[in-house]
């Protein structure tokens, strides 16, 4: 059974899904998901590990204010506020898109916690000089992309169809797990916010990559769809260059969400036993 939780941060309230017993599994989504992405995995994996996955602020079943700001840093600091506290021990944390940086700066900032990440579709670098992310961020960040999101739900509704692959159709029920949470314009600022700050919360990444370091350490298993837009090949090359030891799943008709599209592989990354 999937037990649903909630905590107060200072945009409101975080809700998350908190179930099963045992070694801790972490979910952390990116845009313009949820937790639900991770409960076709959490359903395989059983109740013989405890599986935690936060709503961020702006999605899925936590608080949506219309004034707060959204930025990933702030998303950071209230998966602090969640996973802190909780008596989380050799944890794998699997992360995509945004919960990648996100996941990822409480793994940096908590590696004796951490035994293993599982990486989906995701970056940890400044990418401000890539003419590819500079106009997306523009388009999607932007004033045209603010409008499309708000008053058509454009990013739940055009992006997700365009970065998912082909091994998993998109179905109208798969599919309405992201258009149907943000049924109010107010509700989606998040979705935008996002996209801006590709390139503008470049800082705060070029922050994390300088102390990739500790990731050296940790075992990790990267599932990679390669039919994705956001995250080409290319980013998948800089990962496995600078993490050669990582265990590597190249899926050739996934896309963005290897979560959904992929579900078995994710299981097995998350069971794969550790190297001696």
């Amino acid at each position: 059974m999937t037990e649903r939780k909630t905590i107060e941060v200072p945009a409101g309230e975080l809700s998350y899904i908190d179930r099963g017993h045992g070694r801790p599994v972490v979910f952390v989504h990116g845009n313009p998901s949820s937790a639900e992405e991770f409960v076709p995995v959490m359903a395989m994996l059983g109740d013989g590990v405890r599986c935690v996955a936060p709503d961020h602020v702006g999605f899925g079943r936590s608080s949506k204010p219309p004034d707060w700001d959204y930025l990933p840093t702030s998303h950071a600091a209230n998966l602090a506020l969640l996973l802190d506290p909780l008596d989380l021990h050799d944890a794998t944390v699997v992360v995509g898109d945004w919960g990648g940086p996100i996941g990822l700066s409480w793994v940096l900032n908590h590696p004796e916690r951490v035994g293993r990440v599982v990486i989906t579709n995701t970056w940890l670098w400044p990418v401000d000089r890539s003419l590819y992310y500079q106009a997306f961020s523009k388009l999607m960040g932007g004033p045209l992309g603010r409008w499309a999101t708000r008053n058509h739900n454009a990013f739940a509704r055009l992006v997700v169809r365009q970065a998912w692959g082909r091994a998993t159709p998109l179905t109208p029920e798969l599919h309405a797990s992201f258009t149907s949470v943000h049924a109010e314009p107010d509700e989606r600022n998040g979705m935008w916010v996002f996209p801006r700050e590709i390139t503008g919360s470049s800082a705060w990444l070029a922050g994390l990559w300088e102390r990739r370091s500790v990731l050296h350490d940790i075992d990790m298993h990267i599932v990679w769809g390669l039919r994705d837009i956001a995250f080409r090949a290319d980013v998948l090359d800089r990962w496995t260059t600078e993490f050669p030891e990582a265990a590597v799943d190249r899926l050739a008709d996934v896309g963005h969400f290897p979560a959904l599209e992929a579900t078995d592989h994710v299981v097995e990354a998350i069971r794969r036993q550790r190297p001696s």
